[in-house]
């Protein structure tokens, strides 16, 4: 017993405990938790600071799991919910078993159990359809109540990962699980008292997917959903990219455009397309091809109606920002800064490329603002000298090279003997001793700036 307390005291000094805990592996601290259970305490709320969720049909219907959450939850900062576009989670047409024509199913998520004669589907008649030609995944996806459980025992959430990887581009306009779940998942976050959330971050994610995760309007929407999304501060989203030539369809991008408005507190993005390079998320509002509609043109999605401009997307708390794989304009790179010049801190475009302009356009208003070019400079100044390079020489031995080494040396003067024949002791086993000799001699002391 005495040793149990000793050990406890000595991990409840917080150097040692972090120490520790960056160095022991998982399996090792789980193991350390059978030690005692005071022990066990102080280990919980490292080992279970971070989980991750595949869902499954029992993922938060089985009462075991449920119970483990329950216990567990309050020590969960960040969460990573997986549910990968596969067989299980493909959802055929729903067909009349009589007739054998296809059904049409109008969603309304249901945000409280209902009761034993209440329709989860609307219907009666489609509760059954549903029942019998749909697999319990869906019917789990579809199951908000149990959603809204498990996020509300995760009262310290700080950070909500979201993947679901693996769409095929054929299945792009039919629903499947999958969008069932993120609309589940959307509305138990607000639901669930998240005061401490600040951090959101969608993996592999399909251009519909903002469809479902848009707090208003969305699936499920109440005039508080746009609360909780106003508490993230840090937004990185990873897309898979959408064919965006003359002619193709343009919702996505219009969605896409619509879903980055709802955040107004942010203050880091990263935005990653995946394949193919794609529009600039920020700057869609500028875009000829999205503008279009906007000039007398019916949308595809809606043929009867005409669409308004897109509106300028601005974050005023924008800090940091994050481009990569995207095709834009000078014009837009310039307009961006511009617009962000009073918060913006930080941004990177990589893996962009401009259709119009160059570089020195697009970050014009970096030298407008600087009052010069002294940005482009660099942080250090760089030297520049010429160095004579000795290559070895083609078909000379080592003694050879050995014995013009010692006549050199009778000519020199005694006072420079000594450091000629350390440089020459150097020199000869930079030059003999590997096949990539070249790369340490520039590394020597010999030429010590490189």
């Amino acid at each position: 017993m005495a040793s149990e307390q000793r050990l406890v005291r000595l991990w409840k000094t917080k150097r040692i405990q972090q120490v520790l805990s960056s160095h022991l592996a998982s399996k090792d601290l789980i193991s350390c938790r059978l030690v005692c259970r005071r022990l066990a305490v102080y280990l919980a709320p490292i080992l279970f600071a971070y989980i991750e969720v595949r869902f499954r049909s029992s993922t938060f219907d089985k009462p075991s799991r449920m119970a483990a959450l329950e216990r567990i939850g309050v020590h969960i900062q960040a969460m990573t919910f997986k549910i990968s576009h596969d067989k299980e989670t493909f959802l055929p047409p729903i067909l009349d078993p009589v007739m054998g024509t296809e059904e049409s199913f109008i969603y309304t998520p249901q945000r409280c159990q209902l009761g034993g004669s209440s329709s989860r589907y609307g219907s009666r008649q489609m509760t059954e359809l549903l029942v019998k030609q749909y697999p319990p995944l869906f019917h789990a996806s579809t199951n908000v109540p149990s959603f809204v459980q498990a996020l509300t025992m995760m009262s310290g959430l700080q950070h909500l990962r979201i993947s679901c990887e693996g769409q095929a581009p054929s299945h792009r306009y039919r629903r499947s699980v999958v969008d069932y779940a993120l609309i589940s998942l959307r509305i138990a976050t607000e639901q669930a008292p998240l005061k401490d959330l600040h951090t959101l971050c969608l993996f592999s994610v399909h251009p519909g997917a903002v469809l479902y995760l848009r707090p208003a309007p969305g699936f499920g929407a109440s005039p508080a959903s746009c609360k909780r999304w106003s508490q993230i501060r840090k937004l990185t989203t990873h897309m898979t990219s959408f064919g965006h030539e003359p002619g193709q369809s343009t919702d996505h991008l219009k969605l896409l455009h619509t879903y980055l408005g709802s955040f107004p507190s942010l203050q880091s993005l990263v935005f990653h397309w995946e394949g193919e390079r794609g529009l600039s998320p920020l700057s869609l509002a500028t875009e000829p091809s999205l503008n279009s509609t906007a000039k007398g043109k019916p949308t595809q999605a809606c043929p009867q109606r005409c669409a308004l401009p897109l509106r300028l997307l601005k974050s005023q708390h924008l800090q940091q920002m994050e481009l990569v794989n995207a095709t834009m304009d000078a014009s837009q790179v310039a307009s961006f800064i511009q617009e962000h010049r009073s918060s913006l801190r930080e941004f990177n475009f990589e893996s962009v490329v401009l259709r119009r302009g160059n570089w020195d356009d697009a970050l014009a208003p970096l030298t407008r603002l600087s009052g010069g070019e002294r940005w482009k400079r660099g942080r250090r100044d760089t030297d520049t000298v010429d160095v004579p390079i000795v290559l070895s020489p083609v078909g000379v031995s080592q003694k050879q090279l050995r014995r013009a080494i010692c006549a050199l040396q009778q000519h020199k003067s005694p006072s420079t003997l000594r450091s000629l024949a350390k440089a020459g002791s150097r020199t000869r086993e930079l030059l003999w001793g590997s096949p990539d000799h070249m790369k340490r001699l520039l590394r020597s002391s010999v030429c010590s700036w490189w």
